[in-house]
């Protein structure tokens, strides 16, 4: 799973953050809206999200969190070591005999 930088997605979510409050003071401004529905579609695309509330929501979880605890919490798994084992390694040298 790849994951944006942490500096990147604070910066969008910062965005999105400054266009609510100005969506929020002149809601009926067409442009204003558009540009923070954009920015909220900015943050759905970084989070893997499908609406701008749950990415938000990502963006802040990720932003507080370790990688590792991020991926547990959603329900991925870390391979941080590489190949990981399940069982021990099985003698080759008994199995062809």
């Amino acid at each position: 799973m790849l994951l944006p930088a942490k500096a990147e997605v604070a910066r969008q979510l910062r965005r999105y953050r400054a266009w609510e409050r100005v969506m929020l003071a002149s809601p009926q401004d067409r442009e204003v809206r558009s540009t923070f529905e954009d920015s909220g579609y900015t943050l759905c695309v970084l989070m893997g999200k499908r609406c701008a509330r749950e990415a938000v929501d990502a963006a802040e979880r990720y932003l507080r969190t370790s990688l590792v605890t991020y991926l547990r919490d959603q329900g991925g798994r870390a391979q941080l070591s590489g190949k990981v084992r399940r069982s021990p390694p099985s003698d080759r040298s008994t199995a062809r005999q």
